[in-house]
């Protein structure tokens, strides 16, 4: 059985998601390294909410309204 293109989309949000998450954490540890502040650390978690916000959200917002 073949998979139409759509069906990928379920494989690459998740996918996509988990990298920024990844990039978001690994970050953070480097901000971290040696220092004790908050303002660094908040400034790349906040970026990494807005690009799931900007990114991810609206691409399983327009998967999930495709009928099949």
């Amino acid at each position: 059985m073949k998979k139409s293109k759509e069906g990928y989309a379920n494989i690459y949000v998740p996918i996509v998601s988990a990298v920024v998450w990844g990039a978001v954490i690994i970050g953070c540890s480097l901000a971290l390294k040696g220092t004790g502040y908050y303002k660094e650390i908040s400034n790349i978690l906040y970026g990494g909410v807005i690009a799931h916000v900007v990114i991810i959200w609206p691409m399983a917002v327009l998967k999930l309204g495709k009928k099949h």
